[in-house]
């Protein structure tokens, strides 16, 4: 009787099991065969491909690659491919024969022409830094597009780097407004995340691997990241997830070279070189990202924290600030829950203002309302570092304005200074000047080597580098950098008064759609565009991230995919050997707590990482006052490589002749920076009101009323864009009512959000389930007692 009492629980256990397991059995990469990994090495072995050109620039004196598909199963060709610039000094020519020997050279060269590069490894460069190069040790710069999260045709690569002595790569990406048709003719969406990703992971295997065969240049333990914006977010998830597992079927789906699944379910990572096997992967040594809009995934909340940190700050309707106040307290237990910590020493800060910088600082959030009133009741050692890091780089920007070329100095009177009284300003002088506001910047503000370069092909200055700024990316862009403070810095405390960036008025945008972007106009005093009630919104946010966190086809979380912060330091991870994160301190895209949150994470994982917040610099700024991306890659390679030479930055060279604006365009800052004997100092207050006051966008409670700062997921056969935020979907459940009341500016109903259809649908069945289970136990008892089991 024991037995079959025992048969009908493995019965049992079998059908739930059964049940349980419908819709979470997700797809895996087929088995590569021998014969599979053999065909994809030798399609994507340059020496086998008769049809791209080499076209030498002798302006740039380089070579440029034609665009070459990175994999033998593209979905978009147009947008999975590469092209290479290589400095001349690396080639001897062109083999057009294919006898072994150059057939056209830069001597001789007229047109593109079919060929393999014939590299010239004695060839060395002197990057105009003073670092010095060959064929075989120079650093490959792979420039990430991927504005806005959208897609990134393949392009030329840009000649910017050749006199440097980089190998430069320009690639493409799909995106999350593309679409394709199948081999019915049916037309899908496609692009959400990781597709971008996973591109430029290709497009690095890809030249590695022709690198690896010599067909290329270049050295496969230098490889750096850049881009701006999305773009710039791209390049550090792509140092962030260098080679990690996670994205080995969506790189196998594709076709790429050197990741192949083995029968056991496990990868290979290695590629077949004269007829030994290699190791290959996407890792990266480095990564250099202008207005890096990562991670999304705590974005919403980081940004509501430190604008709520502003008390004067005017939010453009009571539920935004609302959302603002329950966000930011999200965010003070998203930060205490990570753990953080940074040494002063890593970061060259004195952040608990003992005089010395040899302390390891537990990076924690308080809340007093009475202890720290001045910024809504917050404070404690993530906010010192905040801060300190805030003053660190308005002390970098006084510090190095001597490197300014072609600004206009003012005396007190608002006169412009004579030459002669320019030439003798002194450093300190200068700094003077600068916090009272008398000046006006050069042109170019001395802006060189950034994403103002012509990085792949074609990018308008300030822009992302990598290429043009795709078309079709919607409402993306935020305010150039100008070198000047905004006119309108109106919230900072003693300082200057105007106009709040919230108190303009603006058209309220549709959002979502791949015509109009992903954000919703900053200056809008509706709530939604989409959603006339709070109950629509929010069953909607629920159903969205239901879908989105049940998984793909490969039973991955997208948003968790793209979560850089997940896999800094993990096991699973090859970290970069150094990054750079490049903020405009005034932009309003992205929090600048983010970056703070990954150099965290990336220095306690033994990465060395070096965050700028621009003063006065808006969204993607170019560099200034005498930086390069050069400068910093030739200073990168000085300290980690063996042999390298120990690159300074030059000297700057005094300015003589005074500038010619007629008026000063600099805000005086005097009355809320301190200035003692050449030493910046304010406080948290002035800090939370400056990012406030010159932000050219909305903020939290801000942008995800409707869709996200930015998009994972973007396009359906029903909707053009999904909500994907966990944290604003928690405080939405969590003050439902409250936040009913507030939106649109009216009261929509009084149902509690676990009314929602979705959520009854699942009480009723699961309370059936257990309802079935008692009666099937109470069966069971009663007819053991009576020992009469029948089947």
């Amino acid at each position: 009787m024991k037995r079959k009492f025992i048969s009908i629980v493995i019965i049992m256990t079998i059908l739930v099991s059964q049940v349980l397991s419908l819709n979470v059995s997700y797809a895996k990469s087929e088995t590569t065969s021998s014969d599979t990994k053999e065909n994809i090495e030798t399609k994507l072995n340059l020496a086998n491909n008769k049809d791209y050109t080499w076209s030498y620039d002798s302006s740039s004196d380089s070579w440029i690659m034609s665009i070459v598909t990175t994999v033998v199963n593209p979905e978009i060709e147009d947008e999975q491919g590469v092209s290479v610039c290589v400095p001349n000094a690396y080639v001897t020519g062109i083999d057009t024969n294919y006898d072994g020997t150059a057939d056209v050279t830069s001597s001789n060269y007229s047109e593109a022409v079919n060929g393999k590069m014939i590299t010239n490894t004695s060839g060395t460069i002197t990057s105009t830094n003073g670092q010095v190069y060959t064929a075989t040790t120079c650093p490959v710069i792979i420039n990430t597009g991927a504005a806005g999260y959208g897609n990134q045709s393949n392009q030329k690569a840009g000649t910017t780097y050749a006199k440097e002595g980089y190998i430069n790569v320009a690639c493409g990406n799909r995106g999350k407004q593309d679409t394709a048709t199948d081999s019915s003719g049916n037309t899908y969406y496609t692009g959400d995340a990781p597709l971008c990703l996973v591109d430029q992971k290709n497009a690095v295997r890809f030249v590695k691997y022709n690198i690896l065969l010599g067909n290329i240049p270049g050295s496969v333990d230098y490889f750096v990241s850049t881009g701006g914006s999305g773009g710039g977010a791209h390049a550090t998830m792509l140092a962030a997830t260098s080679n990690n597992e996670d994205f080995y079927d969506y790189e196998i789906e594709a076709g790429a070279v050197g990741v192949y699944q083995n029968s056991d379910g496990t990868y290979s990572t290695s590629v077949t070189i004269n007829g030994q096997e290699v190791k290959i992967s996407d890792g990266l040594w480095g990564c250099m990202a202008y207005s890096a809009i990562t991670p999304l995934y705590s974005a919403d909340m980081a940004m509501a924290f430190e604008y709520y940190l502003d008390t004067d700050y005017s939010f453009n309707t009571d539920y935004q600030k609302k959302m603002a106040e329950l966000l930011a307290k999200e965010y003070m237990e998203y930060i205490n829950g990570q753990n953080l910590s940074v040494k002063e020493s890593d970061v060259n800060l004195d952040i608990n203002s003992d005089g010395d910088k040899t302390d390891t600082i537990k990076l924690t959030i308080e809340y007093d309302t009475s202890k720290y009133a001045d910024t809504n009741g917050y404070g404690g050692t993530y906010l010192d570092y905040y801060l300190a890091e805030f003053v660190s780089n308005l002390q970098w920007y006084v510090d190095n304005l001597d490197y300014g070329e072609g600004w206009t100095w003012f005396d007190s009177d608002g006169n412009a200074l004579s030459d002669s009284d320019v030439a003798s300003m002194t450093s300190s002088d200068k700094a003077k000047a600068f916090i009272e506001g008398r000046y006006a910047t050069g042109t170019s503000s001395s802006s060189k080597g950034g994403p103002g370069g012509n990085m792949g092909g074609g990018a308008p200055s300030g822009n992302m580098p990598g290429g043009e700024t795709p078309s079709n990316i919607g409402n993306m862009t935020g305010e150039m950098p100008s070198g000047n403070p905004p006119s309108d810095m109106g919230n900072m405390k003693g300082g200057p008064q105007g106009t709040s960036s919230s108190d303009s008025s603006s058209t309220t945008e549709k959002v979502g759609t791949p015509d109009q972007g992903t954000t919703q106009s900053a200056t809008s005093k509706s709530n939604s565009s989409n959603y006339s009630t709070f109950k629509e919104m929010y069953e909607e946010y629920e159903s969205d991230i239901k879908e989105v966190t049940s998984g793909d086809k490969y039973g991955k979380n997208i948003v968790n995919l793209y979560d850089p912060i997940q896999y800094i330091g993990a096991d699973t991870t090859e970290n970069p050997t150094w990054t750079r994160i490049l903020m405009g301190a005034q932009e309003g895209d992205m929090s600048m707590m983010s970056s703070l949150n990954m150099q965290a994470v990336w220095l306690s994982a033994g990465t060395n990482c070096d965050i700028s917040w621009q003063w006065n610099g808006g969204h993607v700024p170019s560099e200034i006052l005498g930086d390069s991306l050069a400068l910093y890659v030739d200073q990168m390679y000085g300290k980690y490589v063996s042999g390298a030479k120990t690159i300074t930055k030059a000297e700057a060279t005094s300015q003589t002749t005074n500038g010619t604006a007629t008026s000063s365009t600099g805000t005086d800052i005097s009355s809320w920076v301190t200035l003692n004997n050449g030493k910046i100092s304010f406080d948290l207050s002035d800090a939370a009101s400056y990012r406030t006051s010159g932000a050219s966008k909305s903020t939290p409670g801000f942008d995800v009323m409707d869709y996200g700062q930015e998009d994972y997921v973007f396009g359906s056969s029903s909707k053009d864009a999904r909500h994907w935020d966990t944290y604003v979907l928690k405080v939405m459940k969590n003050n439902y009512s409250t936040l009913e009341e507030l939106f649109n500016g009216e009261v929509t109903s009084s149902s509690s959000s676990s009314n929602s259809s979705n959520n009854i649908y699942y009480y009723v069945i699961g309370g059936c389930a257990v309802v079935l289970v008692v009666i099937l136990a109470v069966v069971v008892i009663k007819r053991r007692k009576t020992n009469k089991f029948h089947y």
